[in-house]
């Protein structure tokens, strides 16, 4: 579920229900994250809802099938190749954030842990970047709050589009 149009090409992916030129959801927002960082000057805004953005801790915490995947394509574990996990994730590239950023996340995300999206924050902290973000306490939903109907994910969806509006013109 992402979209990522870049400036240049005007081009988009997109899924059913969300707006051309920005990207979101756990390894969507993983990969809107890299993008961003990585390209800053290709992008006018994003959202990045409970994204994936320490591979390093969140190795710790999954289980021995997620491990596999991403040594699987990485061609080690994390503990063998902490470097290229780092490198992978989004906070130890904080530091380039120049894309306007909203971050959400809750307390009660059971795949994507809050401790990734702290350490994410806190190290755009560090970097002295601007950006939004909001930790909820125990959205209902988990993982999924902001992709059901309650009023928290509507009232988080109307932040999301007023944050965006703001950029996308």
């Amino acid at each position: 579920m992402t979209t990522l149009t870049p400036r240049a090409t005007g081009r988009s992916r997109t899924s059913p229900w969300i707006r051309p030129r920005w990207a979101f959801w756990s390894h969507g927002g993983y990969h809107t994250l890299l993008n961003i960082l990585t390209w800053p000057k290709a992008y006018q805004a994003a959202y990045a809802g409970v994204p994936v953005a320490d591979l390093i801790a969140r190795m710790g915490y999954k289980n021995d099938g997620y491990r596999a995947i991403f040594e699987g394509f990485i061609g080690k574990s994390a503990d063998q190749n902490v470097a290229e996990y780092k490198k992978r994730s989004p906070y130890s590239l904080a530091a380039k954030l120049e894309t306007p950023l909203l971050i959400h996340s809750t307390t009660n995300d059971e795949d994507v842990n809050v401790l990734e999206v702290e350490h994410l924050i806190d190290s755009l902290k560090a970097a002295g970047k601007k950006f939004e973000y909001k930790i909820y306490d125990n959205a209902p939903g988990g993982h999924y709050f902001n992709r059901i109907d309650t009023p928290l994910a509507r009232e988080s969806r109307k932040d999301v589009l007023a944050f965006l509006a703001k950029y996308l013109k």
